[in-house]
């Protein structure tokens, strides 16, 4: 898989999980412990992709 189909999938799941928790939002009476999940595994995936477009850097 290259670099740019996998930052490709990666957005993909972000968008999803951000549906997921805009849907959970929306019912009155949400679970905080699944949206607490779902916000984190959001947060791992812009983790990995703000390091998938970071320049390589050399040591």
């Amino acid at each position: 898989m290259s670099v740019q189909s996998h930052l490709e999938e990666l957005q993909r799941r972000h968008a999803a999980l951000q549906t997921e928790i805009n849907r959970e939002l929306a019912h009155p009476a949400s679970d905080p412990l699944r949206l607490a999940e779902l916000k984190r595994r959001k947060l791992v995936l812009k983790d990995q992709i703000t390091k998938l477009r970071a320049p390589a850097t050399v040591h």
